[in-house]
């Protein structure tokens, strides 16, 4: 793993060691070793004594979820140590020394960022439509394919009711008195296109990129809503989120409305874990100011989740009920790989069961990522916050299919029961249940974290398919290679 460059050294940084270098690896380690120590000893121990986190992070971040399983309060000590030390450890960088991250709560800010509004030329969508395969799905068609993918173990059945419900209260989809802050406005994930399609008030936050500035304003005349944007005294639109916490913060504190804040970040390597810590840095901040705060986030389907026992059934059938070409295959492969091939995914019974997705090329810099987002949405709910994060489905966007043996894998998953989706109907689909949740109080309450993690997951079919998903990706890899190629 590499550590970071020393031109990289602005906001948010990882804490420099006695040489002074500052180690992503480092920092994951004792990380995922705090947050097991309140429940889990030995797997503190075992994390803190891993010698090469940059393969062996797989099993200590899996142990994060098992230790939480035990009950609701461990599962939340597990949440509230890791966000404890990712926020001890990580720092801000100055001129002569970094400083505690903490300082960013009440840090001046630089620089003033006014609003520069702007308003949709098209009439809002009055009724829920997804694209799909070329079609835009509504009314009974998006109905049959609800039904279609859960049939096929696509999405679970709370995810098609909550999609239901929104197509059911199209008034909901503009998201009246509300003001949704997306930061990542340009993340190919995003609710942006869709919110303003709906008539929704959306304040975008992204890197101060001309390029990419265009295509906000582009889609926002294209839409029906209110596009804010932040603009600087130079007239230079965006923001820094890594750099710029305190500017951000105030100017997302004084927009009109009731506010969420939706985090969509995303970059490569070690800078998506820098931005993942602004921004929970930043979310503390403004909900000091503004506690009526709510929280969006999408949880990547490729990470470990306990699933419910209903999931755990529909796998074992499906592996009872593979091809006989399948079964005569599959000993042969098990047996050559030492047991690591077509291994089926749950031992029959479980409820509820683990569900391992984590795909070994994203490295632990994404795993840690995206475990901070989970540890702060279930702190968070638990503290009566407004909360909606849901599973997204796999999905090809451009971080993906850059990655020959991830887009190899993604052309092949099919052949394993696993849908991978195209962006244009993951966005959609995902701002819907946005949308019910911010209507719905961030769904159903249930006694355990594990279950609001759970409900309405859009996994693609990695929780139901009939092998533990990283026993099969190599071979969907070389059977999508032609196609990924292509």
């Amino acid at each position: 793993m590499s550590d970071q460059g020393e031109n990289e050294q602005r906001g948010v940084v990882f804490p420099a060691g006695p040489d002074g270098r500052r180690s992503t690896a480092a920092v994951g380690r004792a990380v995922v070793a705090d947050a097991l120590r309140p429940v889990d000893r030995p797997g503190a121990l075992a994390a803190e004594q891993e010698t090469n986190w940059r393969t062996g992070y797989l099993a200590h971040v899996r142990r994060t979820v098992e230790a939480g399983l035990a009950s609701r309060e461990a599962a939340l000590q597990v949440a509230g140590a890791g966000l404890d030390s990712l926020h001890s450890r990580m720092r801000v960088a100055g001129p002569d020394a970094d400083a505690p991250l903490d300082v960013l709560r009440t840090r001046p800010a630089a620089r003033a960022l006014r609003t520069v509004e702007l308003a949709g030329e098209a009439e809002p969508e009055r009724e829920l439509s997804v694209p799909y395969r070329g079609q835009r799905l509504r009314g009974d068609a998006l109905h049959r394919r609800l039904v279609a993918w859960v049939d096929a173990g696509v999405v679970e059945p709370s995810c098609a009711d909550a999609v239901r419900t929104v197509a059911d209260h199209p008034e909901w989809l503009a998201l009246p008195d509300r003001t949704v802050a997306v930061l990542g406005a340009g993340a190919e994930m995003g609710p942006l296109t869709a919110l303003l399609r709906w008539g929704a008030r959306v304040a975008a936050v992204d890197l101060p990129r001309p390029a990419l500035w265009q295509r906000v304003r582009d889609t926002a005349r294209r839409g029906a809503g209110t596009l804010l944007v932040p603009v600087a005294a130079d007239e230079q639109e965006g923001a820094d989120l890594v750099a710029e916490v305190p500017e951000v913060a105030d100017w997302l504190t004084g927009l009109p409305g009731a506010l969420t804040l939706g985090n969509y970040v995303y970059a490569d390597g070690a800078t998506n874990v820098r931005v993942s810590v602004a921004v929970d840095a930043l979310t503390l901040r403004v909900a000091a100011a503004r506690p009526e705060l709510a929280l969006g986030f999408l949880a990547t389907p490729t990470d470990v989740f306990v699933v419910p026992g209903e999931a755990v059934d529909f796998s074992v059938a499906a592996y009872a009920q593979r091809s006989a070409a399948a079964k005569l295959l599959g000993r042969p492969l098990r047996t050559l790989s030492g047991g690591r091939l077509l291994r089926r995914a749950y031992v029959p019974g479980s409820d509820p069961g683990i569900n391992d997705s984590l795909v070994p090329q994203q490295g632990p810099n994404y795993a840690l990522a995206k475990r901070l987002q989970r540890w702060r949405a279930a702190v968070a709910r638990a503290a009566g916050t407004t909360v909606s994060m849901n599973v997204a489905p796999p999905t090809r966007t451009r971080s993906v299919v850059k990655n020959r043996a991830l887009a190899a894998a993604y052309a092949g998953a099919h052949r394993f029961g696993v849908e991978v989706f195209e962006p244009a109907t993951s966005n959609v689909l995902m701002a819907a249940l946005l949308v019910h949740d911010l209507h719905t109080g961030g769904g159903p309450a249930h006694p355990h974290p594990w279950q609001d993690e759970a409900y309405a997951a859009a996994h693609g079919g990695l929780w139901r398919t009939p092998y533990a998903p990283r026993s099969a990706l190599g071979l969907a890899a070389v059977l999508g290679l032609g196609a990924a190629r292509g």
